[in-house]
């Protein structure tokens, strides 16, 4: 062998995992077995350039005080959110995705489904804000949400705390809309589906019969508004 080879083999690994964490990334389906191969690949992508540049101590220095920079974001003090701020940035994202593809257990704008919208408006919601203001509890959160999945029935019945109901019940069609507030969450009997109120009469869901993304009035002809819902808040944005 060579005395250049296991350098070539290093490197020729580190490009491989920066390239499975990309592809990983763009990938639309969320679970675990990808989150896991995703942080895989990040960490083995930065076990192969730490090696590499192992004898440039000043780059050697900066790549053993990645994983430290990066987790200072999440030790930063935990601040009460402005709720109103962080549900008005969740609905315009989740407005953002209109028209993105259906595909089940889908949490990106390559492809989304009923649970996934949401999850997805929220966690990058929270991320801006914790940008934004330098909020420790705002990064805790959106990393707790990306880690754990939440479907339609779960997020129903109040998984983690991640949502509270909020005593609202019946058809979207029939329901009072005044009682309501935007990014409500309204689950269908069984969990079966979740859609999200935009404010004014307006509701966005993932649906899988129209095959994407779509914003419509509660008056229209869409099946799930008549079917029977309970409908929940986000803890984080409850006033």
């Amino acid at each position: 062998m060579r005395t250049d080879e296991p350098r070539r083999l290093i490197r020729n690994g580190t490009l491989a995992a920066l390239a499975g964490a990309f592809a990983i990334s763009q990938y639309p389906v969320h679970c675990t077995v990808l989150r896991l191969a995703l942080l895989g690949c990040a960490a083995g992508a930065w076990i192969g350039v730490t090696i590499l540049i192992w004898n440039r101590k000043a780059l050697k220095r900066l790549a053993l005080a990645l994983p430290m920079l990066a987790a200072i974001p999440f030790m930063l003090p935990g601040d009460e959110m402005n709720a109103d701020e962080l549900r008005h940035d969740y609905v315009r994202r989740m407005a953002l995705l209109e028209g993105t593809t259906y595909v089940w257990g889908g949490e990106s704008p390559h492809g989304i489904d009923c649970s996934g919208l949401p999850r997805r408006a929220l966690r990058d919601a929270l991320l801006a804000y914790g940008v934004k203001h330098l909020n420790g509890r705002a990064f805790r959160t959106y990393a707790e949400h990306w880690w754990y999945d939440a479907s339609a029935k779960a997020l129903g019945e109040g998984f983690r705390s991640f949502t509270v109901p909020v005593g609202t019940a019946g058809t979207i069609r029939d329901m009072n809309h005044e009682t309501l507030m935007p990014g409500d969450l309204a689950v269908t009997s069984f969990g079966v589906h979740v859609l999200a109120y935009a404010g004014e009469g307006l509701w966005i869901q993932a649906d899988p019969n129209i095959g994407s993304v779509a914003i419509l009035h509660g008056s229209a002809n869409n099946g799930w508004f008549s079917a029977p819902v309970t409908v929940h808040r986000w803890s984080i944005l409850m006033p």
